[in-house]
Formats: C-alpha cells, sequence, structure tokens
C-alpha cells in the first residue's frame, strides 16, 4: 500500500529539495506539491489494496466484522506515513537532525505504552495496528512542526508537478515489480522447501534487521548532504568512492562479528536454530550486500538518476532466471546463496550506473 501510495513521489521530492535546500520559497512549493500527489496516489492505492486484503482474510477464516476492522485500522498509519514520508525530508536535507531523533524517541514509546497497556486487555489484530498507528499520527504532527521553520507556506507549483511525474513515470515499472520480488526468498521456500526451512529463514533473517540502523544512519547523515553537493564531477566523484569505502567496513565488521560469534547468535535464537552456522553467514553476506545496494540506489535517487525501469528490471529478472536454473532452490542454502547472487547483480547495478551518470557529468 506504502509502495504504491508513493510511486516515486519522495524521491522526486527529495531531488527536487537537495537543490531548493537553502531557498524557503522554493522548498515550500515542492514540498506542498509532493503532500498533493502523494494524497491523489493513496486513493488509488486504497482502492486497489483494500479489497485485496478484505479477500486474503476472509479467505483465511476472518469473519467480515474482523476484516473491516483490521482494513479500518491500517489507515491511520498509511495517511500518516503519506506526509511524514515527505516532511521528514526536509529537517534531513537541512542536517536537522537531533529533532527528528527525538521524535522517533517518543513515537516509539507511545507504541510501546499503546501496545502493552491494550494488547493483553483487547488481544485482537486491529488493536494492535492501531497502536502501531496512532503515535504515528502524533510524530506526523511533530515534523511538520520541525520542518516548518525551512520552508515558506506555498502552493502547489505545475513546474515541479511535472518534474515529480517525470520521476514517477521512470520509477513506477520498478515500484510495481518491486512488490512482487522483495519477498522472493520467502515464495521460493514456500513452495519448494517446507516450513521448517521457511522458520529458520525467519529466524536467521532477524539478526540481518539489526543492518536497518546502518540504513537509517546513512538515510539521516549521509545521503542528504550527497543530495545537496553541487554538481561537480570531480567532487561527486570523491564522495561517491568515500561512501562505499566506509559502509564496506562496516559490511565487512558485520560479517565478522557474525561469523566469529555464531554459536553465540544461534544460542539467542534457540536450540532449534543449533547448527546453522552456514546459513547464518550466507543471510549476513546477503544482507550486508543488500545494504550496500540499498544505500547507492538512495545516493542515486537523491540526484534524480534512476535507471530506465526496461533495462533494471530485465537485468533483475535475468538474474532470478539465471540463478534458478543453475542453483539448488529445494533447500534453505541454495535459496540463501540466490538471495546473495541477486544481491550482488543489484549492487552492481545501482553502483555502476551512479558511477556512470557521474562521469558523463561536465568537468567543472
Amino acid at each position: 500500500m506504502t509502495l504504491l501510495a508513493d510511486g516515486g513521489i519522495t524521491a522526486g521530492v527529495y531531488a527536487q529539495s537537495g537543490k531548493a535546500w537553502n531557498d524557503k520559497k522554493q522548498l515550500g512549493k515542492v514540498i506542498a506539491t509532493g503532500l498533493e500527489l502523494r494524497k491523489k496516489f493513496a486513493l488509488v492505492s486504497l482502492l486497489i489494496s483494500v479489497p485485496i486484503l478484505l479477500y486474503l482474510l476472509r479467505h483465511h477464516g476472518a469473519s467480515w466484522l474482523m476484516a473491516i476492522m483490521i482494513g479500518i485500522s491500517l489507515i491511520p498509519a498509511f495517511l500518516a506515513n503519506l506526509s511524514s514520508a515527505i516532511f521528514i525530508i526536509v529537517p534531513k536535507i537541512q542536517q536537522d537532525i537531533p529533532p527528528i531523533l527525538r521524535n522517533d524517541v517518543e513515537v516509539g514509546i507511545g507504541r510501546l505504552i499503546l501496545t502493552f497497556s491494550l494488547i493483553f486487555i483487547f488481544p485482537f489484530t486491529f488493536i494492535a495496528l492501531l497502536a502501531n498507528g496512532l503515535p504515528r499520527i502524533y510524530g506526523n504532527f511533530k515534523l511538520k512542526k520541525i520542518a516548518s521553520p525551512y520552508l515558506s507556506r506555498q502552493k502547489q507549483s505545475k513546474k515541479i508537478r511535472q518534474q515529480l511525474y517525470r520521476t514517477v513515470k521512470r520509477m513506477f515499472p520498478g515500484v510495481v515489480y518491486y512488490c512482487f520480488s522483495g519477498q522472493i526468498m520467502l515464495w521460493l521456500i514456500s513452495f519448494l522447501g517446507n516450513t521448517t526451512a521457511l522458520a529458520q529463514l525467519g529466524a536467521l533473517a532477524r539478526i540481518a534487521v539489526v543492518l536497518s540502523l546502518i540504513t537509517s544512519l546513512s538515510q539521516t547523515l549521509v545521503i542528504p548532504r550527497y543530495a545537496r553537493l553541487e554538481e561537480i564531477k570531480k567532487k561527486l566523484l570523491k564522495y561517491y568512492f568515500q561512501i562505499f569505502a566506509s559502509f564496506l567496513l562496516i559490511v565487512i565488521l558485520f560479517i565478522s562479528i557474525g561469523y566469529f560469534f555464531s554459536e553465540q547468535i544461534l544460542w539467542v535464537l534457540g536450540e532449534n536454530y543449533f547448527g546453522l552456522h552456514m546459513e547464518l553467514l550466507l543471510v549476513l553476506i546477503g544482507g550486508g550486500l543488500s545494504l550496500l545496494s540499498g544505500i547507492f540506489f538512495e545516493l542515486n535517487l537523491s540526484r534524480d538518476w534512476i535507471i530506465n525501469p526496461i533495462i533494471s528490471i530485465s537485468l533483475s529478472v535475468g538474474a532470478i532466471i539465471f540463478g534458478a536454473i543453475f542453483l539448488d532452490l529445494s533447500d534453505l542454502k541454495g535459496v540463501l546463496v540466490f538471495n546473495i547472487f541477486l544481491a550482488l547483480t543489484q549492487l552492481l547495478i545501482n553502483a555502476l550506473y551512479g558511477l556512470l551518470k557521474i562521469k558523463r557529468l561536465e568537468v567543472a
């Protein structure tokens, strides 16, 4: 729902904000235009996603009342995310980080308090979803307040809307593709493996979630600074390699810790996962490559460098077909190696494309 409601709008707003970060009037126009577009896309996303959700819930035995309550309870968090994803760009691009961190902590504490105070009394899915969504609405109001000193209130701009539509046009096919391809490991094990392998994958994948802290660091401190850089070939190239070297070292350190302390990590997961040392290492390598790929992808987006979706999807599908033919996908190890191969392919696509765009810039 969130991916379809965005469709590349946030990426376009990010790129335009990087160009207008020190102009309150222009930045106000960018944010106003982005918010208006996201509202329109959100309506379409709800009309597509909610009926599918209701069908799936009914298919798995939920009553009509429960299915409708779950559908309604998703909407607050969904709508809050629409504007929060836009507003948070402003303090990030201005590098006003402490208010963002305070807001995230307050939202997290709100979720914790609501969840623990309600879920034991009312153990229903829609209650848990509301407990997740309502604090996000509060955080959304705070984000708007944090962003307001850096922009003036403006109406949407026709010129900026055209630029954002151009970004959406280039990104949307990839967004739709990612909706289906993002969970390919789970799909493969569901069709070719068994429930034990599925449970093992779910448990091991929790370890790689630690990398989300590094992703958050890059999104808050690194990518906004890169978005603000002038289009000077030498300068962009220098930062590009510095970012790659820094995060590569972090990934190597993360994988090394996982390798040398695999016994302790598997002990934390529980006795059902003892002995999965090689599988843990493969999960960490795949997670590290995915992290690097995601950072390069967002670096490119921050400059409005978007690869032709025909090329990116064709290469991704080609990698999937190649891996499916030459790798054994009937067990967990084979699926994890397959995931590493796909992550490496995406890393090469994103990194080389960004490098190509920099090389094509005029020397200033």
